[in-house]
């Protein structure tokens, strides 16, 4: 599968068949539907962001290429198997335009293939020899499940930001901080580097998902492949949102969502229309740019190579990126 044209992919765009190869390959026997059911995770799965950075990070660095091409594979793989879990629990149908497996397959089939997903990747993980790795692996898949399960029970701090910032942590950037301060453990780098990748690896995640939060509110929904405005018809202030509610505090129909109470679609509709033209969105943009930029600046202390010039691409593609 070709990840994206963006020019930052040519470094890394050779390693790609062999990164999806492993996330196919098999260390046992398995049951036919899941085989097939991998097949049709790899095969629709989206731009291959999080491989790109470890190999970029890790090219950069100097590390072993045969290793980071492994932990590129283990860390898709474990974004994949949250894909999985994410669409059953928000009861969604379509992922990237193509019919989720929830979509046709049921609940408790659904969770064990997302397991069995899971493990493939602590597998995959386990191949590179390194016990930091592993634990790095499992550290990230505790924060995540962390995450949802806050999600779920509907934890409210009193700060809405920083729940909001929390949960984008646990849901995104804690994956990219796994790619760049993984990168910088294969590539027997110092305590010092490591801590700084791994705050590359946050800052990029953070924007990465504020942007993703943008688009879900003023994409096409045939673009994006789910509806728009998901989070908010699940509930979910995001960084528009609360943007929108620092100027107009009185809505009643974002203080309604704010609290979990249900809205009627018409007034969902002008909500989401009032954001749109506030200007919520671009300072959510802005913030996110921010965040990128904070990522490049500590790419700043990095050897100088062809990937480092590629990770400064790849920043600026995910605050730029159209969908």
């Amino acid at each position: 599968m070709e990840p994206t044209t963006a020019t930052f992919f040519d470094l890394v765009r050779p390693s790609m068949p062999e990164v999806e190869a492993r996330m196919r390959a098999s260390p046992g026997s398995h049951h036919p539907s899941l085989g097939a059911a991998l097949d049709q995770l790899v095969t629709s799965g989206g731009k291959r962001i999080r491989p790109a950075l470890v190999l970029l990070a890790g090219g950069m660095l100097g590390g072993e290429p045969d290793k980071l091409i492994t932990m590129a594979a283990a860390i898709e793989l474990l974004h994949t198997a949250t894909l999985v879990h994410d669409d059953l629990i928000d009861g969604a149908l379509l992922r990237r335009g193509q019919p989720t497996l929830n979509a046709t397959w049921t609940a408790g089939a659904t969770v064990l293939t997302g397991d069995y997903v899971f493990a493939r990747a602590a597998f995959l993980t386990a191949q590179t020899g390194s016990l930091h790795l592993m634990e790095l692996f499992a550290r990230t898949l505790m924060t995540i499940v962390n995450g949802e399960i806050t999600q779920l029970f509907g934890s409210n701090s009193g700060d809405a930001r920083q729940d909001y910032f929390d949960r984008i942590y646990a849901k995104t950037a804690s994956l990219f901080e796994l790619a760049t301060e993984g990168s910088a453990v294969l590539s027997d780098c110092d305590e010092k580097a490591i801590q700084k990748m791994k705050s590359v690896g946050y800052h990029l995640g953070m924007a990465f998902q504020i942007v993703d939060d943008v688009l879900d509110m003023v994409a096409d929904a045939e673009v994006v492949g789910k509806p728009v405005a998901h989070d908010l018809r699940q509930g979910l202030l995001t960084l528009p949102t609360l943007c929108y509610l620092e100027d107009h505090a009185d809505d009643r129909r974002a203080r309604r969502l704010q609290e979990r109470q249900p809205i009627e679609e018409a007034d969902l509709r002008a909500l989401i229309e009032a954001i749109r033209k506030s200007g919520a969105i671009e300072r959510a943009m802005a913030e996110a740019r921010e965040l990128a930029e904070a990522g490049e600046a500590m790419l700043g202390e990095m050897p100088a190579n062809p990937e480092r010039e590629a990770l400064y691409e790849l920043a600026d593609f995910l605050v730029t990126r159209p969908s």
